[in-house]
C-alpha cells in the first residue's frame, strides 16, 4: 500500500541562509531555523522543503555544491541539522531537501581531481571534450548572464560541459559510479530522517548531452533506479521533480503502470498551470486556468500527484506561454526592464506583481490551496513580502524573512550590513510588512493564509479526490467540484473586478472557507453572488 501522506500535505519552502540568524553573524542558520518551528507549526504547514544547505562556494545560492554529505559552516553543522529534524518531528512536520545532482561546483574535490589528470578516477564523472565543441552556446539556460555551456579547463586541457553556470560542471550519469553515488547521497540523508527530495533540474539530469558516445540505456532509467532505492530504503519517502516540461512529456517523469514504465517521480511541479494562472490574473479571467487544468494528462500512475505553486526561489518563468501571451504578462507583471530576467521570466515576488492588493493576493493564495494537487508555499509570501530589484538576478526574491519591526526585520541581531540585506524601505519594508504585526491583526494576510492552510488540511478531497470543472459559470469564475468517497467540496474563485451571480444547483451548503468573514455557516447555492476577487469553499447539503 502506497503511503499517500503527500497528497494532503502543505509544503513550505525556506532557505536556511535567509530565514533566521541564530548566532548573530548576519547569516541565517539552523539554530535560528529551530527557533521558527513554532511559527511554522502555528501556520499549519506539515512539510518543510529546505533549499540547499550543503558546503558551497555560494556562487549560486548554494546550488553549486562542494560536498554532498555535510552542512555549510556558515549555516551550522550536522548536529544542528539533526536538532532541526528532531524539532520538526516533534511538531508533526516532515522535512524534504533539495537533491542537486545534475552538477557539482568546480571546487568539489571530484572535479578538482578530474582536472589533475586524464587518468584520475573522477575524470569520467564529468562530461569532457578534447576539441572545442562546434556550438558552445547551444542550450544556454541563463541568456544574458551565461555565455556558453562548455568551458575550457587549462588544468585538464579539455572542455567541460555545464548546462548552467561555468562554475557548475555537469556530472556524467552514463557512468555507473556516478549513478551509484547519487543513491549513496540519497541514503545518507534518508538515514538522517528526511522524508524525501525535491530533485533539481530533472530534465537536464536525465540526458546524455555532450557525450561522444551515448550508452545503450534510456537516461530516464536513472529516475526508476532512484525510485526503487527510495522505496527500499525508506518506505513513504517521496521525490518531487522540478521539471518544466510540456504536457506530452510529463508522463515520462511520473512513469508507473499507466504509462507502461517503471515508477519514477511521486510529484511534478505543474509549471504550465502556474504560468496560465498568472495569465489569468493579468486578464482577470479564469479561462487560462481552466485550459491548463484540461491539458493535464488524463491519468496519473498510482500515487502520482501534481504540485501547485504561485512563486518559488527562481524567476517566474513564462516560457510555456505564446510570445503574445508573454508580452501581455510582462506588460502587467514586469513593466520595467529590470523586473525581467533571462528573456523569459519575472524576478518579482507575489504581492508586488498583484499591485499589493490584499484581496487579489488572498485570492491567489486561496487558489494555491484550492487547485487539485499539493500546494507549495514560498517563505514570506504568507505575509506579502516584496522584492529587492537592486540585487543581482534571482536574489531579488531571496531577501531575509521579515519577522518584526526591529532592526534587520528581526532576522538577525548582527550590527552593520548583512550579506543579503533585508528590505528596509518602501511599501514592503520590514517595518510595514512583518510576521509580528500581522499576528496581531485579525484580518491580516497571514491570518487569512493560516485559515486557508487549516481548511486545506481538513479537505482531503482537493489533494486525493476526483475533480471536475463546473460548467456554465461566468468567464471570470473558476469552479471545481471535488469528490472523495461520500465527501464533496465545491471550490469557487472570482478573478474579476466585478460582482457576478452564479447558476448553481439548488440547496444549501456549509461554508468551509470564505473571503468574507461575515459569511454565515451555511449559504444558498442557487443565485449565489460572488464579490470581486471572492473565493468560497462549500460543502453542498442534500435537498
Amino acid at each position: 500500500m502506497i503511503d499517500l501522506w503527500y497528497k494532503n500535505a502543505v509544503i513550505y519552502c525556506l532557505d536556511i541562509e535567509t530565514f533566521r540568524d541564530g548566532n548573530g553573524d548576519g547569516v541565517g542558520d539552523f539554530s535560528g531555523a529551530i527557533e521558527t518551528l513554532d511559527y511554522l507549526e502555528a501556520l499549519g504547514v506539515n512539510v518543510i522543503w529546505l533549499n540547499p544547505f550543503y558546503p558551497t562556494p555560494n556562487r549560486d545560492n548554494g546550488y553549486d555544491i562542494s560536498d554532498f554529505y555535510g552542512v555549510d559552516t556558515r549555516l551550522g553543522h550536522l548536529g544542528d541539522f539533526v536538532e532541526f529534524m528532531q524539532g520538526a518531528r516533534n511538531r508533526g512536520i516532515r522535512v524534504i531537501i533539495d537533491l542537486v545532482v545534475n552538477h557539482t561546483s568546480i571546487d568539489h574535490p571530484w572535479f578538482q581531481s578530474a582536472c589533475e589528470s586524464a587518468t584520475s578516477p573522477y575524470r569520467d564523472w564529468y562530461v569532457w571534450s578534447k576539441e572545442k565543441p562546434k556550438d558552445i552556446s547551444e542550450g544556454i539556460i541563463f541568456p544574458g548572464v551565461q555565455d556558453a555551456v562548455w568551458t575550457y579547463s587549462r588544468k585538464a586541457q579539455a572542455w567541460y560541459m555545464h548546462r548552467f553556470y561555468a562554475h557548475q560542471a555537469d556530472l556524467n550519469i552514463a557512468n555507473p559510479k556516478v549513478r551509484e553515488e547519487i543513491l549513496k547521497i540519497m541514503g545518507f540523508w534518508l538515514a538522517l530522517g528526511v522524508s524525501g527530495f525535491r530533485i533539481d533540474a530533472v530534465p537536464f539530469l536525465v540526458e546524455f548531452k555532450g557525450l561522444k558516445e551515448e550508452p545503450d540505456r534510456d537516461p530516464l532509467l536513472l529516475l526508476s533506479e532512484m525510485r526503487d532505492f527510495l522505496d527500499w530504503r525508506s518506505q513513504g519517502a517521496v521525490m518531487l521533480a522540478e521539471a518544466n516540461v510540456p504536457r506530452e512529456t510529463a508522463p515520462d517523469y511520473f512513469g508507473g503502470r499507466v504509462h507502461d514504465a517503471d515508477e519514477r517521480m511521486h510529484m511534478l511541479f505543474d509549471f504550465p498551470l502556474n504560468q496560465d494562472m498568472w495569465l489569468g490574473f493579468v486578464r482577470k479571467s479564469a479561462a487560462p486556468v481552466i485550459e491548463a487544468l484540461k491539458s493535464r494528462p488524463p491519468e496519473l500512475p498510482d500515487g502520482g500527484q501534481w504540485a501547485t505553486f504561485l512563486r518559488n526561489h527562481d524567476e517566474l518563468s513564462l516560457d510555456k506561454l505564446t510570445k503574445e501571451e508573454q508580452q501581455e504578462a510582462f506588460a502587467a507583471l514586469a513593466p520595467e526592464e529590470g523586473m525581467k530576467i533571462y528573456g523569459r521570466g519575472v524576478r518579482r515576488r507575489l504581492a508586488p506583481m498583484l499591485g499589493g492588493d490584499t484581496a487579489r493576493v488572498a485570492l491567489a493564495q486561496a487558489l494555491l490551496f484550492g487547485l487539485p494537487g499539493t500546494p507549495v508555499l514560498w517563505y514570506g509570501d504568507e505575509i506579502g513580502m516584496g522584492e529587492d530589484l537592486s540585487l543581482d538576478e534571482r536574489w531579488s526574491v531571496r531577501t531575509p524573512m521579515q519577522w518584526s519591526g526591529e532592526p534587520n526585520g528581526g532576522f538577525s541581531a548582527a550590527e552593520g550590513e548583512l550579506p543579503v540585506p533585508v528590505i528596509s524601505s518602501g511599501a514592503y519594508g520590514y517595518r510595514t510588512i512583518n510576521v509580528e504585526e500581522q499576528e496581531r491583526t485579525p484580518r491580516s494576510l497571514l491570518r487569512r493564509v493560516q485559515g486557508m492552510v487549516r481548511a486545506r488540511r481538513c479537505c482531503p478531497e482537493i489533494g486525493a479526490g476526483q475533480w471536475s470543472l463546473i460548467e456554465g459559470l461566468p468567464e471570470t469564475v473558476l469552479g471545481l467540484d471535488y469528490r472523495l468517497g461520500q465527501r464533496r467540496l465545491l471550490v469557487l474563485a472570482n478573478f474579476g473586478e466585478g460582482a457576478v451571480e452564479l447558476s448553481l444547483e439548488p440547496g444549501r451548503a456549509k461554508v468551509e472557507l470564505a473571503a468574507d468573514d461575515q459569511a454565515g455557516p451555511t449559504i444558498e447555492l442557487e443565485g449565489l453572488i460572488m464579490a470581486p476577487h471572492d473565493y468560497l469553499w462549500l460543502r453542498p447539503r442534500a435537498v
